[in-house]
């Protein structure tokens, strides 16, 4: 099991839900290699761009993001996305407990539009993941 038990989690969390504040995504690592507690690296308001470029190619970590899009010039929608990072480089014992500290770290970022797996930093693609966002919406009236 991961140990989600910091505070500081779930305070992230509300941050970055909360409509009143810039915060748009926090970034979980684990505290060491050997531990499965996980802790805050970071948190930020450079959305999806700047959450990619702190993720390490030799860890498995945890993301909350906030992504804001429009359908056209008059709406704006804001949903989020749970990001499983494993990087390519990243340890096999790692990698084979991921799938169940996903369901740990599920019991307190419980709210997202999309889970997203990513592999490569390729897979967190602005455009890719906002077409992922309109699908799992349910009416789309642009053919997406």
């Amino acid at each position: 099991m991961a140990d989600v038990s910091d505070p500081a989690i779930v305070e992230a969390y509300l941050d970055v839900r909360n409509d009143k504040s810039e915060t748009n995504f926090v970034l979980l690592d684990y505290e060491s290699d050997r531990s499965d507690k996980l802790k805050i690296t970071k948190t930020g308001t450079g959305g999806l761009s700047e959450f990619t470029e702190l993720l390490d190619d030799s860890k498995a970590s945890f993301g909350y993001v906030r992504v804001s899009y429009s359908n056209d010039k008059e709406s704006v929608r804001e949903k989020f996305a749970l990001v499983v990072w494993i990087g390519p480089g990243c340890k096999v014992m790692r990698k084979a407990k991921i799938s169940v500290h996903t369901a740990d770290v599920k019991n307190v970022l419980r709210v997202y539009s999309i889970e997203v797996a990513a592999r490569e930093k390729e897979d967190l693609n602005e455009d890719g993941i906002v077409t992922k966002m309109r699908k799992a919406g349910g009416a789309s009236y642009d053919g997406v």
